[in-house]
């Protein structure tokens, strides 16, 4: 059965924050993101190796835990979570990534703080389906 462009490419940006983030496989994550790749992000220095250089300074505890994930033609978004990088609380992310022939060229992002039971005025998780417990 032949993979869609939407489901090729949300396939190619789950393989490629999992080689970075959770497998710190920088060799490899070179194929998934373009050497002249675009960042937006007001969190990361420009280009592939901002991003790389931000990840080798982050603790090995560092971890990404994808969830929803939607596609638009060459636009992948993809509602995540980091968590285990040093600060007192997780973060999670709405990442915006442009591909062009199979690697990620352009980035931008939306953070925010995750919210616990008592700061929800929603009274739901942002990320999944349970609050974080900070300690």
């Amino acid at each position: 059965m032949n993979q869609t462009k939407h489901e090729r490419n949300k396939a190619i940006v789950l393989e490629a924050f999992d080689t970075l983030f959770n497998k710190r496989d920088y060799v490899a994550a070179e194929r998934y993101w373009s050497p002249t790749y675009i960042q937006h992000s007001a969190h990361i220095a420009p280009g592939r190796e901002g991003l790389f250089n931000l990840i080798k300074s982050m603790p090995p505890t560092l971890k990404y835990e994808p969830g929803v994930i939607v596609a638009d033609g060459d636009l992948v978004i993809v509602h995540g979570r980091f968590s285990g990088f040093g600060a007192p609380v997780n973060w999670v992310a709405a990442d915006i990534v442009w591909i062009e022939d199979g690697v990620l060229v352009e980035h931008w992002d939306v953070i925010q703080d995750e919210a616990t039971g008592e700061q929800s005025k929603s009274g739901r998780p942002m990320f999944g389906d349970s609050f974080p417990v900070y300690q």
